[in-house]
């Protein structure tokens, strides 16, 4: 099992497909969903933008590259800017994304005060990081200075007792059940109180 500072593991998974490919516009797919996500049929979408039915079914299937006038009639009829037209949908098509870890199959890293299992590693590009952790640290003393990390976190106590530390709170003891939800900038550690070392499911935002 290889040791790792655990502010490494948010950055390894931030890097993770950190140069994806440029992506490919449709034009054509692009206008055909403009125009549907209005509710619109071919012949009220032509007549908005002032174009014959036929030219608009033609670059709705690549059949033609539409000028620059027909581009700025099209925009204007659907009322968005030209840049618009090539912009994606700001929020990602469903496709459908799930990954399965079974007990004990997680990616294993290990630190001096914690044990991190990281989950649904198969997975590229994600917007979370989940881990299960094992906190082995007794004290305070035992890190070398505050945790921090860009994002948000959220940590929930599976066994045991833990005491989470912040840098602008009081220290507050959580067990079973428990939960935080905090921002990861801040200054944070965790310390197990159990005689046994504590479990915790932890999620980290990667965005």
């Amino acid at each position: 099992m290889r040791t790792t500072d655990p502010k490494s593991l948010i950055r390894i998974a931030r890097e993770e497909g950190s140069t994806p490919q440029p992506e490919q516009l449709d034009l054509a797919a692009r206008v055909r969903e403009l125009r549907k996500s209005r509710g619109w049929t071919l012949e009220q979408a032509a007549a908005q933008a002032g174009l014959a039915r036929s030219t608009l079914s033609k670059i709705e299937n690549g059949q033609m590259s539409p000028t620059y006038e027909a581009l700025k009639k099209l925009a204007q009829g659907l009322a968005i800017s030209v840049p618009q037209l090539f912009t994606p949908p700001s929020r990602p098509q469903v496709n459908g994304r799930m990954a399965v870890t079974k007990m004990g199959e997680g990616q294993a890293n290990a630190t001096a005060t914690y044990e991190h299992e990281l989950m649904a590693t198969g997975l590229r590009k994600k917007q979370m990081l989940p881990y299960r952790a094992v906190i082995r640290a007794r004290s305070f003393d035992d890190f070398d200075g505050w945790v921090r990390h860009d994002g948000e976190e959220f940590l929930y106590v599976l066994t045991g007792v833990v005491r989470l530390y912040t840098e602008f709170y009081e220290p507050v003891d959580l067990k079973r059940g428990d939960s935080a939800y905090y921002d990861g900038s801040m200054g944070h550690n965790v310390i197990s109180l159990s005689e046994d070392d504590a479990t915790l499911l932890w999620v980290t935002s990667l965005v």
